[in-house]
């Protein structure tokens, strides 16, 4: 049987991050992926264009064509921009849910542009951390969900994600990627305690869409039956070799995207066929 994953999210004109980076990520790790699409951005490597919502009720439409036809078997959400369609994509787990929610609680590009209205924080909060299995918030996007500091030490990030437990979210991965220390550490916290994962920083600009492919890599691994370390261990193996090859891509002037299908580079798979007349 083939691993379904769904990702509800924005789109991503320049291909980087949001949908395309998790359909692609889905897509490298043996996942068949679907898509919900919350919003539309107009972006590329430089920044963030313009944002046109989708309406809820369309937002609605989508989740429940895709989950009434499709045996999903783990859901990544990223971008959702506003109250309302927090609000839909809540009601949706609730009709279609049973399987594992990876919550990317998304707020800001990687250009600085803001992704969520300041007011739906508070959504994101009561509606989705209590339904989601893991939350993974960066290290400003933990210090917004908790109105703290952003965190300065390994115990502060362990603070932070269980306050975020205690918010109702079965699971919490604190990401290190914009930290002090020398490595990029990421600290996983439950009810059974704490485990870090930490892999060498590998220096690059081109580091557009990392948060949503690391939240789509474990929601494969959840999609094909890993447990949480398995899957949080899996995902952050996949995004370090994504970004130690993205130097390799050459995509835009601005902060590039990671090397979703680093694996397949040099294969015949990966290049183009010859075309002959």
């Amino acid at each position: 049987m083939t691993a379904i994953a769904v990702t509800i999210a924005g789109s991503d004109s320049g291909g980087g991050a949001g949908i395309q980076a998790d359909l692609k990520t889905f897509s490298a790790l043996g996942v068949y992926g679907a898509s919900v699409i919350t919003a539309l951005t107009a972006q590329n490597t430089l920044g963030v264009n313009a944002i046109h919502d989708v309406p809820p009720d369309f937002v609605t439409a989508q989740i429940d064509a895709v989950f009434s036809d499709l045996k999903v078997d783990a859901v990544k959400i990223g971008m959702l921009g506003r109250s309302a369609v927090i609000e839909a994509v809540a009601a949706g787990l609730d009709r279609w849910g049973g399987m594992p929610v990876v919550l990317d609680p998304v707020m800001v590009a990687a250009s600085g542009d803001p992704l969520l209205v300041p007011e739906a924080v508070e959504s994101i909060i009561a509606h989705l951390i209590p339904r989601a299995g893991l939350v993974t918030p960066n290290l400003h996007e933990a210090a917004r969900l908790t109105g703290t500091p952003m965190a300065a030490s390994r115990a502060e990030m362990v603070a932070q994600g269980r306050a975020i437990l205690g918010m109702g979210a079965r699971a919490v991965l604190i990401k290190g990627g914009h930290s002090w220390e020398t490595e990029a550490a990421d600290v996983l916290v439950d009810a059974a305690g704490e485990r870090w994962f930490s892999a060498p920083r590998h220096p690059t600009e081109n580091t557009h869409g990392t948060g949503c492919t690391l939240s789509s890599a474990i929601a494969s691994g959840l999609a094909k039956g890993l447990d949480l370390d398995a899957a949080v261990r899996v995902g952050k193996a996949y995004l370090t070799a994504a970004i130690r090859a993205a130097d390799a891509l050459h995509i835009g002037a601005g902060h590039g995207p990671v090397d979703h299908f680093h694996a397949f580079r040099g294969s015949a798979a990966y290049r183009a066929p010859e075309v002959t007349a």
